[in-house]
């Protein structure tokens, strides 16, 4: 699918050729062909997805991402007071902030990287400095259970509400949305003794017409009685691979959210990362907010692995 491609194989061969002389190879990120051989793009984020493909099919070492900014820090600097730079980070820790709103590398970028197992360095193009490295396993940091703060603007949440449970077929609903390639993030099912059912779930404000016209087109055969909306909202997460081992983080960020009078609409939890959907016009004060909550201001310090 122009603009929006995935990768079936990759040639390596004239690549291998050039290196074999001697030559450095230049190589144009993010475009490949078709099976009629037409000319086809990978879409957002195809350019670090493909160096980090032609990477892993040259079995490379080490990818280097050179950015616009000069590593992967615990929140975005311009933002969130006292955000400090990682010297390292896990693949999955990076994909759950790249999921989450971070703009620094592509999900689709991290996901091959973890694949392949191979080491990823993020650094500046402007300035010489020391970036972040992205591999499997990191050096565990002292009182650093969380490591990561990351929040995305623009978020819409969509419920459906059934006349009776046996109406309520989530899985015709999200195949649908699925089928329409419309993204839904967090859900929330409401089975409650005297009332209605209702499913609520997010999605991006961009795609937000387009889904009503989904639900609309099919509501005879999805068998929802109404769909209701509320925008103006924002996702704010925490992310951290200590929280595994780590009980009662989530009551924490609960906790300090509350203190700070930031309502909380839906939440989403893995393992490793807890998401809270609150008013966009608090999003940045919640992020300041738990930032500081899980002291991600303080220098990171490193204790080796024993």
């Amino acid at each position: 699918m122009y603009s929006n491609a995935r990768i079936d194989e990759i040639d390596a061969r004239r690549i291998e050729e050039h290196f074999v002389q001697g030559k450095i190879v230049i190589v144009a990120g993010e475009q490949g062909i078709d099976n009629s051989r037409n000319i086809t793009t990978l879409g957002k984020g195809g350019a670090e997805t493909s160096a980090i493909a032609i990477a892993a099919k040259l079995n490379a070492e080490r990818v280097d991402i050179y950015t616009n900014v000069d590593g992967v820090y615990t929140a975005n600097p311009s933002h969130v007071t006292g955000a400090q730079k990682l010297k390292e980070i896990s693949y999955d820790e990076m994909l759950e902030l790249s999921n989450l709103g971070s703009q620094v590398l592509h999900p689709r970028a991290v996901e091959l990287a973890k694949k392949f197992q191979i080491p990823v360095i993020i650094r500046s193009s402007e300035i010489d400095t020391v970036g972040t490295l992205l591999k499997e396993e990191v050096e565990m940091e002292k009182n650093l259970i969380v490591r990561g703060v990351a929040y995305e603007s623009d978020v819409i949440r969509l419920t459906v509400g059934y006349d009776a449970y046996s109406n309520a077929s989530l899985a015709n609903m999200f195949t649908i949305l699925a089928e329409n390639r419309i993204n839904v993030d967090i859900i929330v099912q409401a089975l409650i003794d005297g009332l209605k059912p209702t499913v609520s779930f997010t999605i991006l404000k961009e795609e937000f017409a387009e889904a009503l016209r989904v639900l609309e087109d099919s509501k005879l055969s999805l068998g929802f009685s109404f769909a209701d909306f509320e925008i103006g909202l924002a996702k704010v997460s925490i992310i951290g691979s200590g929280m595994a081992s780590n009980p009662g983080v989530a009551a924490r960020m609960f906790d300090r959210l509350r203190r700070e009078n930031i309502p909380v609409k839906m939440v989403s939890t893995s393992e490793i990362k807890v998401s809270v959907v609150v008013p966009q016009d608090e999003m940045i004060r919640a992020a300041n907010a738990l930032h500081d909550e899980f002291n991600l201001f303080q220098e990171v310090s490193f204790v080796p692995k024993a």
